[in-house]
């Protein structure tokens, strides 16, 4: 997508496999634990950018997959690792930090986990099969930002017995309220029409870049059924997404419908018009103003948006927010009765 942030386009070619989970069971995978503690990192309090890294030797790339998504509250920051031979790292215990734009005010340490980044076999897409560049893993963290403006967002990894720091990334954190911005959790979602295998007569490969293309998420239209079920509206074009992680984030979602698509309506909106860069942007992405890909955005029973992921995610991030919005109404009530 052209109109991606320039860190994403550089740093998301790293996310190229789905993720992996339990599948079978019917409840979904606890999110997983840091294996890190806070002690184990340097603390904040009193420390400028300069000051947190001094002493501590150049560590890796922090290459980010989330960006466009961060806002004032709780952000959910996915990344990989890189080495400076751009080689991926995985098994490193991780935390992140924010700071003001001049390196002042320095927030943290808050701790990465793991999320596999792998599907079954029947759920990988030749796209994601023949990439050579297959991450396995994903590190996420939740990051409080505290107000709108510029920050930076760093790292300190701990590797081969070795604390070191990795370099950073600067972004613009939009005001509250600040128009033009993708939807957000809680508003309502944007009622679009979305194509169907129906609606192009029977051509799939028209709607669909995955190879095979997704068909089970080819099948309904959004308009139909927003507000009525939920909803899991994936926006990736594996074929042609600049930062490759459409792929595999479109093999997570077919693992996770083929859980859960009795449940929820699962749907695939390809980016540009006519599957050709040149013809430009769909407009259901322009109704959903989205300057990145790929995004999934989960939708409850009344149409509103309980979760979005944007960029990598794995089966287990995606399985445990749908299973929030299909749970049975009244299960709750009787769970509280029950404690």
């Amino acid at each position: 997508m052209r109109r991606v942030l320039p860190l994403v386009v550089v740093l998301a070619a790293l996310f190229v496999v789905g993720c992996g989970s339990n599948g079978d069971s019917s409840e979904p995978p606890p999110t997983p634990q840091p294996s890190a503690r806070a002690e184990d990192f340097p603390a904040a309090k009193g420390k400028t950018l300069m000051s947190l890294r001094e002493g501590l030797p150049k560590g890796p790339i922090l290459a980010p997959t989330t960006a466009a998504s961060l806002h004032v509250g709780e952000n959910r920051v996915a990344f990989a690792l890189r080495d400076r031979a751009n080689k991926l790292l995985s098994g490193a215990d991780v935390a992140l930090y924010t700071t003001d734009h001049d390196g002042g005010n320095v927030r943290g340490p808050y701790l990465a986990h793991t999320e596999s980044l792998k599907v079954k076999p029947q759920f990988e897409s030749r796209n994601t099969a023949q990439d050579p560049e297959a991450a396995k893993t994903i590190y996420v963290a939740e990051v409080p930002i505290p107000r709108s403006g510029k920050r930076v967002i760093t790292g300190v990894a701990r590797l081969d017995g070795r604390v070191v720091a990795t370099t950073g990334f600067e972004l613009t954190i939009p005001r509250k309220g600040q128009k033009g911005l993708p939807p957000e959790v809680g508003d309502k979602a944007i009622d679009v029409h979305t194509p169907t295998i129906t609606s192009v007569g029977g051509d799939a490969a028209k709607i669909s870049t995955r190879v095979p293309p997704a068909e089970p998420m080819l099948q309904t239209d959004l308009h139909s059924v927003l507000g009525k079920k939920p909803v899991v509206l994936v926006f990736a074009t594996p074929q042609l997404c600049q930062s490759r992680i459409c792929g595999p984030v479109v093999d997570v979602a077919m693992q996770v419908q083929s859980d859960y698509g009795d449940k929820a309506t699962f749907i695939q909106q390809e980016i540009y018009n006519n599957n050709r860069v040149d013809d430009g942007f769909t407009s259901q992405v322009n109704d959903w103003r989205l300057p990145t890909e790929p995004w999934i955005f989960v939708i409850d029973r009344e149409g509103r948006i309980a979760d979005r992921f944007e960029g990598a995610v794995s089966v287990g991030e995606l399985e445990r927010a749908v299973a929030k919005v299909t749970k049975d109404p009244s299960s709750k009530d009787t769970s509280s009765k029950n404690t």
